[in-house]
């Protein structure tokens, strides 16, 4: 059985790039789950707030039942639910899997393989983590769901190819000179040397939801404001102005240069001749990544 290829080709609901990552999820938290207790099977009422937790942090701003993945992801073939009587899942009813004390864990083809082979564990953390999310998020989810990263990466993880680095490296140089070596949200510039330290190419539509390496979908960022512009804080209106969640709370002077100061601020670049971000990719982020609504920008009172 190749659970890597399994795993890596869970069936979600797909429509037009919008995100679904319910199950893969639900299978970080099973194997980070199986890391720390192999034998544990997970009763639905004692993880359904942790999953709501998930899907609230890490899926799309949008509201779903934790007991949507719980029960589908019995079809591929990875899961399986049984409920207090011997009975298979009673399906997605939220009322059903309580009443019925329903219990999932990973299939037991899949907890022999991940017992025998010690390696195979972060291998399918990291598909599932490359596979659906930004790398800015892979630690934070991994502490989330209590995946020791670190131990499962003892073996081997998933191969980065040279041609993905080239990749990277490229889109890297490319945002790097249209933004002129600057924080497009901040102006922050700073470098070692001749080495520019903390500013990195950020995706606006991400590369797991078929977001292009080009300028039109990239943005130069420090790394604060590219951790906060995938977790949805930070984002951009249709006239490519940034936008501050009304979600995100700060209440240091810190929060407030770095973030709610930033409200309707024009970004800063890309140089002339470069591309913009792309108005369809700045869509995508607002319907898909960036939390609630946008916080108003304070108008100065007349004295």
């Amino acid at each position: 059985m190749d659970w890597i290829e399994r795993v890596g080709n869970l069936r979600q609901w797909t429509n037009n790039g919008v995100r679904a990552p319910h199950k893969p999820l639900l299978m970080l938290y099973a194997l980070g789950r199986f890391q720390h207790g192999p034998d544990q099977a997970l009763r639905y009422t004692d993880i359904e707030r942790d999953l709501k937790e998930l899907l609230r942090d890490y899926g799309p701003p949008r509201d779903t039942s934790p007991s949507y993945p719980f029960h589908h992801l019995t079809n591929d073939g990875v899961w399986e639910v049984r409920t207090a009587d011997g009975g298979s899942s009673p399906g997605s009813g939220v009322g059903a899997l309580r009443a019925s004390g329903a219990e999932g864990r990973l299939v037991p083809g899949l907890r022999t393989a991940l017992s025998a082979e010690p390696d195979l564990l972060g291998r399918l953390a990291h598909v599932l983590l490359d596979t659906h999310f930004p790398p800015s998020l892979h630690t934070d989810i991994a502490a989330a769901v209590g995946l020791d990263l670190e131990s499962a990466d003892g073996a081997v993880r998933t191969e980065v190819t040279a041609r993905d680095r080239r990749r990277a490296a490229e889109l890297r140089r490319q945002v790097l000179v249209a933004y002129e070596y600057r924080c497009a949200f901040c102006g922050f510039d700073g470098a070692i040397g001749r080495v520019p330290v903390g500013l990195e190419a950020a995706h606006v539509r991400w590369w797991a939801f078929r977001g292009a390496d080009d300028l039109a979908n990239a943005l130069c960022l420090c790394s604060l404001h590219h951790k906060l512009f995938d977790r949805g804080v930070l984002g951009l209106d249709g006239g490519r102005r940034i936008v501050v969640s009304q979600e995100f709370v700060g209440r240091g002077a810190a929060a407030r240069s770095q973030v709610l100061d930033l409200v309707d601020r024009s970004l800063i670049g890309p140089q002339h001749g470069s591309d913009p971000v792309a108005a369809e990719n700045v869509a995508w982020h607002t319907e898909q990544v960036f939390r609630g609504k946008a916080r108003m920008a304070q108008v100065a009172q007349e004295a």
